[in-house]
């Protein structure tokens, strides 16, 4: 509403913790989704508690729009100081199969989901990287598209080969998650089954800020959703006015661009950052002291000074 973004929004709410979650909630929000094609999402989280199915609504969401590729942009915020500044890199992770699924099953063969990956890693890929990228699934995946394989994703200053990035020979976990936290500055573009892809989105968010400032986006062939990177829910911050919403409002700038609403993208993602470059308004997770309405109050104030006077 501060930066008149001609976007009308079709508000949904679906939240196991506050009671509003059903299977017909789920439904209506699905339906709306698939009428607009484009959506932006909070973390719906689900309290162990209260999990009597394996599959949480957010997983739900996912398979029902067939929501197969995650894209995180992990991208350091000028003006805040980390181990590692002037951090860029993207994580690309299949999210609709593999360890996070919740598809219990015996082992056998399958098709692995890359196939219909592999456009949007490749085009990433084209795009950003310049070093050097990682497919940590051990062995590749089987089948024609080897989507593992480098050629399936060599692109202008990059070698080809088999096999992972040189120095991470051993099954992944190890050692990749140190050499992501000790040199960072090695990866551009990471492709990831879902388990892992998990473990790096979080790892990645940290290194530049935490949960509170990475925006992700999550891709169907028809849809797209525009969420939080890094899926911490923060349950600790629910009523308490202290969460950090720039993940969020980057989220949101994402999405306008995705509508080539270009202006009103940069507008947003420009005020965001300018309140962080500033250094006067940091909710707690960033050193400071500021509430989250005092955080989106001065976000407003840098999109129009006199908004609300």
């Amino acid at each position: 509403q501060a930066g008149n973004v001609p976007v009308i929004f079709d508000e949904h709410h679906l939240s196991e913790v506050q009671n509003t979650a059903s299977e017909e909630k789920l439904d209506r929000v699905v339906d709306s989704m698939k009428e607009s094609k484009v959506a932006l999402i909070g973390k719906i989280h689900t309290p162990m508690e209260y999990k009597g199915d394996l599959a949480s609504y957010d997983m739900r969401l996912r398979r029902k729009l067939d929501l197969f590729a995650n894209v995180v942009h992990v991208k350091s915020l000028p003006g805040y100081q980390t181990r590692h500044n002037n951090l860029d890199l993207v994580i690309i992770r299949e999210q609709t199969e593999g360890e996070y699924s919740s598809l219990e099953h015996e082992p056998g063969h399958t098709e692995p989901p890359w196939p219909q990956g592999c456009p949007s890693a490749g085009q990433e890929l084209s795009q950003h990287s310049q070093h050097s990228q990682l497919c940590p699934t051990w062995p590749c995946p089987p089948g024609p598209s080897q989507c593992c394989s480098w050629g399936e994703f060599s692109s202008p200053g990059l070698g080809t080969g088999a096999g992972p990035v040189p120095g991470l020979a051993a099954p992944f976990p190890f050692p990749f998650p140190p050499q992501l936290v000790q040199n960072p500055y090695q990866f551009d573009v990471l492709v990831m089954p879902n388990l892992y892809g998990n473990i790096v989105d979080n790892l990645a968010a940290g290194l530049v800020g935490g949960a509170g400032v990475v925006p992700g986006e999550s891709y169907s062939a028809e849809y797209a959703v525009f969420e939080l990177g890094a899926r911490h829910p923060f349950a600790q911050a629910v009523g308490r006015n202290i969460a950090n919403p720039t993940a969020m409002l980057l989220s949101a700038s994402n999405m306008l661009r995705h509508l080539n609403l270009e202006y009103h993208s940069n507008m947003i993602s420009d005020a965001v950052k300018k309140v962080i470059k500033g250094g006067k308004v940091r909710t707690r997770d960033l050193g400071g002291y500021s509430t989250t309405s005092d955080f989106v109050k001065s976000v407003i104030d840098n999109l129009h000074p006199n908004y609300g006077a």
